[in-house]
């Protein structure tokens, strides 16, 4: 009987674990974090579950710059067209929506939001009617729980992504590069273990460099 590999291994002799994700869409490092994910699905067989939070939302009320409070009144749409299509057609499609805009926004340099989410419907197989939620309030009491479920596990001074690992969340990993095969499963080995010390909270380094999604 041949050996197993250390991937099967992983797979076979592990619990599987669990991983909440809450994502913005417009957000690079939770694009690049998301892709890690993808990778360790694959090599360590996690559960993952994909949600909604805001940019948009968390700096209501703050004191921005003015090119970067543009941006976030400018990316309201793309997570209200998520949490309509979530709330009208099912939570299967949050993921695949969140795919294909992120697609748009990070891998083809689409900036104008309409079209990033009417290309992402159309992408999806959604209908392109639900493009008009982009501008509307109607299901916004439903993207804010959704984001405070994540940002109240983290607290209100952190961004995107928030990440729970069998139940603890974290701010990040902000990654700037995407983890592959099993360097993407390393790397989820050791935040499982941090994430299994109950009194560990922070880990920090200034970024020094952009991300690039190769």
């Amino acid at each position: 009987m041949p050996e197993q590999t250390s991937t099967e291994q992983h797979k076979s002799e592990e619990n599987v674990n669990k991983a909440d994700f809450w994502f913005d869409p417009v957000c690079p490092f939770a694009w690049i974090t998301s892709r890690w994910i993808g990778e360790v699905e694959q090599v360590r067989g996690i559960e993952t579950e994909w949600h909604v939070m805001s940019l948009s939302v968390l700096n209501e009320g703050r004191d921005l710059p003015d090119n970067y409070r543009a941006m976030m009144d400018d990316s309201w749409g793309p997570v209200r067209v998520i949490i309509a299509a979530q709330e009208l057609h099912g939570s299967r499609y949050v993921k695949p929506l969140y795919d294909a805009m992120g697609e748009q926004i990070h891998h083809e340099g689409n900036k104008d939001r309409a079209s990033v989410i009417q290309k992402a419907l159309a992408d999806t197989g959604l209908p392109a009617d639900l493009a008009r939620f982009a501008g509307s309030d109607e299901y916004d009491a439903q993207l804010r729980a959704s984001h405070e479920a994540g940002i109240s596990l983290v607290g209100q001074d952190v961004g995107t992504p928030v990440v729970a690992v069998n139940g603890t969340a974290f701010f990040g990993p902000v990654l700037t590069r995407i983890p592959r095969g099993e360097e993407a499963g390393k790397l989820w080995d050791a935040t499982v273990t941090l994430a299994g010390y109950p009194h560990f909270f922070e880990l920090k380094r200034s970024r020094t460099e952009s991300p690039e999604f190769n």
